[in-house]
């Protein structure tokens, strides 16, 4: 057994307000606890995880690139492998949520996401100065 207490939780914050917290999990699935200030969107992405994101406080919508679901408290949405996806807090209140992801992937996956994205714009600047 490897419990995880909620205020020892490893946490980051990948945008200003928008924290994330791993709980418990392992390399089949991870957990991730998160909250968002009233407007924020996480950026169009995908990953190979399967996710299940469960509205937990406030209103959070999920986009794909073809539909788009309101969730309220305890409301919950599937996203497929690879499903490109947004989630905002588009309530006047903070949201507070909470992924499942199978596999298990990288609490650092934001951060890796913005490292490889400046990456991308550095090899971009450079390329486009030769």
């Amino acid at each position: 057994m490897e419990p995880v207490a909620f205020d020892e939780a490893e946490r980051y914050e990948p945008d200003d307000g928008w924290c994330r917290a791993a709980l418990a999990g392992s390399d089949a699935f991870s957990f991730e606890w998160f909250e968002k200030p009233p407007g924020h969107s996480s950026p169009l992405h995908d990953h190979e995880n399967e996710q299940v994101c469960v509205c937990l406080e406030g209103q959070l919508t999920v986009a794909t690139e073809t539909d788009e679901v309101l969730l309220e408290q305890y409301d919950s949405v599937h996203l497929e492998s690879g499903e490109p996806h947004h989630v905002e807090n588009t309530g006047d209140e903070r949201a507070v949520g909470l992924d499942v992801f199978a596999p298990g992937r990288s609490f650092d996956f934001w951060l890796d996401r913005q490292e490889n994205d400046a990456a991308d714009r550095r090899t971009n600047e450079t390329a486009g100065s030769e």
